[in-house]
């Protein structure tokens, strides 16, 4: 029963994460882009502000209850006598979500901070720069994130 409340937190954390990553970049960020800069800039930052604070809590999740899911198959293989090997598949899907995080963390902690000054000095055209730089680097996580569940669905079809 913990694995698979574990495993729903983590399906639905991903949810939370990829699908907000879809909705600014296919459907606020055009939309966005009928508005002057001094709303655009504004409208986005605040926007994303409020997402990554959500994304903050969703790869906390994802994180601990990934490890925890990995640990506990692990350690019930070397209980029952087996050695543990983690697959291919689990390997791949933890690696490149620790890149996204990595990914996450410069744009949360660099780019969006970036964005945060220039709304604070009302320097719109750096606060467009800013967020065509997190834009850029959504869009690579965005990818990877759909490559994580493509690989996932393919290597673990029941």
């Amino acid at each position: 029963m913990i694995y698979a409340s574990l495993k729903l937190a983590h399906i639905l954390a991903v949810i939370v994460w990829i699908g907000g990553m879809v909705f600014a970049h296919f459907f606020l960020r055009p939309a966005a882009m009928t508005l002057e800069a001094p709303e655009r800039v504004r409208l986005m930052h605040d926007t994303l502000q409020r997402f990554f604070n959500a994304v903050s809590v969703a790869v906390l999740v994802i994180l601990t209850s990934g490890l925890w899911m990995i640990g506990r198959v692990a350690k019930q293989v070397v209980q029952s006598g087996g050695s543990f090997a983690m697959p291919l598949g689990w390997t791949l899907m933890a690696s490149l979500g620790i890149l996204m995080m990595l990914i996450f963390a410069h744009i949360r902690f660099a780019l969006f901070k970036r964005l945060s000054r220039a709304v604070q000095a009302s320097e719109w055209s750096a606060g467009a720069l800013a967020l065509a730089s997190i834009r850029t680097w959504v869009a690579v996580n965005l990818g990877l994130g759909v490559l994580i569940v493509f690989v996932t669905l393919l290597l673990y079809q029941a």
